[in-house]
């Protein structure tokens, strides 16, 4: 049993640590361009001010706990309009299936914030201890005082861009430039302090140290693409029509009978995930396409076509393989699944921008008191209680007038108000509870149930909003 189970293969292989190589090229320059603009709109958005009048915060973009509101510049969200939240996710999802079926895992290679981390990491990661052969020769050097220095610089480095991202997350839930007082001066709440802590582990554990790992083993996604792919979906591929066989390029090697690969290994060495594309598609690759700048850096080098590991589409394999040219992007980009998701995702947008236009400023919800679910007064009125929710989205106080229809023959009044009408503050919601009642022997007070309409009136602004509800009286 002994010799059986030391001859076993181990379960687990410990992780190989990848050190990717710099390179130049139209998609390493359009990859930091994206990491500059999306970590410039995460860092600098809570600062931004938008003036919404004397009573509401003018932080551009807050999402306010306690005031149970979210906004978005000229945007504000209510509770009961999460809606809106509801459609910009699904907005979200389609718009994820529409890329990854036109364009494979191309959220994963530019756009993921795990991704847009890692660049960041190891950016400054190459920046201190250098490029990647200087970063290999240091992982297997012993630990000497200047492996420790580079070390803890790294670390220190690391640890400063996750508070920076802890700092920024919290800033988004509370007044940016009062929070980062409260902050310096140690009289923010504790759980600030928790939420950038928390914050600051994740983002160094997931950039600095898991990195690939967090793509191959942790999301979901690769194993959900596949069906969302297809043989017209554009991806990063290998020509090995083309490239093989491979081969270095020696003095007196038989040159003619290799392929365009010269077996440099570039392709391997710039990938963030460590894989071989030249292997075929695999579940770690992330389409961030850097194995194309390095490939056709080292065609142009060698006097070859650029192109050997390209954006490609399986389709088009057998008319490239026979000397065909390729079919244009857009004739990939334009099939049933693709306009299936734009206009999916377009229908989505207007319905959630006409709501968002339509919306009223004033709003009311109707809960019927149903315990007891009417009461006999002494002069034979049959009376109905109803807790009605008015909210006021105006920058300003307003009154509000509370009335039903007429034709019903019920009449309206408001408990602790000798009127009929109610003032609402600015921004706030206010809960009145009404009495509707039906004088003895009427319609409304011999039925077990009648139909009518609950109307609120703005009087300084002239909107008006209604809600359909039920009367109860008693039976016949």
């Amino acid at each position: 049993m002994s010799n059986i189970e030391e001859k076993a293969p181990k379960l687990y292989a410990a992780r190989e640590p990848v050190f990717p190589r710099k390179v130049k090229g139209k998609f390493r320059s359009l990859k930091w361009g994206l990491m500059i603009f999306t970590l410039g709109i995460y860092y600098i958005s809570p600062w931004i001010r938008w003036d919404r009048g004397p009573n509401l915060p003018d932080q551009a973009i807050l999402v306010d706990l306690a005031g149970r509101r979210f906004y978005f510049f000229m945007i504000e969200i209510w509770p009961h309009e999460f809606y809106f939240i509801a459609g910009l996710l699904i907005m979200a999802g389609l718009g994820l299936f529409l890329f990854t079926s036109a364009l494979g895992r191309v959220w994963c290679g530019y756009a993921c914030p795990q991704t847009i981390w890692t660049d960041l990491f190891i950016l400054t990661e190459r920046w201190i201890e250098g490029d990647r052969n200087a970063r290999v020769r240091l992982w297997k050097s012993k630990w000497d005082l200047k492996k420790w220095r580079l070390r803890i610089f790294k670390w220190f480095t690391w640890i400063l861009i996750g508070v920076a991202t802890g700092g920024a997350w919290v800033f988004y839930f509370a007044d940016a430039p009062t929070l980062l007082v409260n902050l310096v001066t140690l009289n923010a709440p504790v759980f600030a302090y928790l939420t950038i802590l928390v914050a600051t582990v994740f983002t160094v554990l997931f950039g600095g140290f898991a990195r690939e790992q967090v793509c191959i083993y942790m999301c979901p996604w690769p194993r959900i693409q596949a069906a969302m792919m297809d043989e017209d979906t554009l991806t990063v591929g290998y020509r090995d029509w083309r490239g093989e066989p491979r081969g270095k390029r020696r003095k007196g090697a038989d040159v003619e009978n290799l392929g365009d690969c010269i077996d440099c290994m570039a392709c391997v060495n710039v990938c963030p995930t460590g894989i071989d594309i030249r292997d075929g598609s695999q579940l770690e690759c992330i389409t961030c396409a850097l194995c194309i700048d390095a490939c056709d850096d080292m065609m142009e080098k060698i006097g070859k076509p650029r192109g050997l590991i390209d954006y490609l589409a399986f389709s088009d394999e057998p008319a490239e393989r026979a000397g065909a040219q390729p079919r244009k992007i857009w004739q990939h980009a334009l099939r049933p699944r693709t306009i299936m998701y734009t206009t999916l995702w377009s229908l989505v947008g207007i319905g959630l921008l006409v709501a968002l236009l339509i919306r009223p400023e004033i709003d009311m919800t109707v809960s019927p008191i149903r315990n007891p679910t009417y009461v006999t007064l002494s002069d034979g009125t049959i009376r109905n209680t109803y807790d009605v929710r008015l909210r006021n989205k105006h920058g300003d106080d307003r009154p509000f007038d509370i009335s039903v229809d007429a034709e019903t023959g019920l009449t309206l009044s408001l408990e602790g108000l000798d009127a009929d009408s109610v003032v609402v503050n600015a921004n706030e919601t206010l809960l009145q509870r009404v009495y509707i009642t039906a004088p003895k022997g009427s319609a409304a007070a011999t039925s077990d149930r009648t139909e009518f309409r609950l109307w609120v009136e703005d009087k300084i602004g002239d909107e008006l909003v209604h809600t359909d509800t039920v009367f109860n009286g008693r039976e016949k």
